[in-house]
């Protein structure tokens, strides 16, 4: 193992884990977000894919499973957050919403699971090995 490998592990793990927690807190009281869904003009169903691609992608992203599939989602996810709910507030907000500048890091980082190798820390990579021998 690498430093290369350990970096890529590391994001991975704590994008995984940015995810899950913001799926979860999305089930948690029943979906609060469905009625912030539709007030910014999605409709309010749409919240429930969501919130369960963000947590079983983001446990599976944590484990390094389907990264690149889960990380189209997620980057698919956060292009509609910035461009339906955050980019009227800018990118620090306006004082009484939130900017996007997180939404696009999130962005960032899932773009760079789609492009890069998979990781020889994931369990997607130790199960095909063991396939292989």
């Amino acid at each position: 193992m690498n430093k290369n490998e350990l970096g890529h592990f590391i994001l991975r793990a704590i994008l995984g884990f940015i995810f899950f927690i913001h799926g979860l807190s999305k089930f948690q009281g029943g979906i609060n977000t469905a009625g912030f869904f539709d007030s910014i003009g999605i409709p309010g169903f749409m919240a429930y894919p969501v919130a369960a691609i963000e947590l079983a992608g983001g446990i599976a992203l944590i484990l390094g499973m389907g990264t690149k599939i889960v990380s189209v989602l997620f980057a698919l996810i956060m292009l509609g957050a910035i461009f339906t709910a955050k980019l009227p507030a800018g990118l620090l907000g306006n004082g009484q919403v939130a900017g996007y500048e997180l939404d696009l890091i999130l962005l960032a980082a899932s773009i760079y699971f789609v492009l890069a190798k998979e990781s020889p820390l994931s369990l997607e990579n130790k199960l095909t090995e063991s396939k292989a021998n």
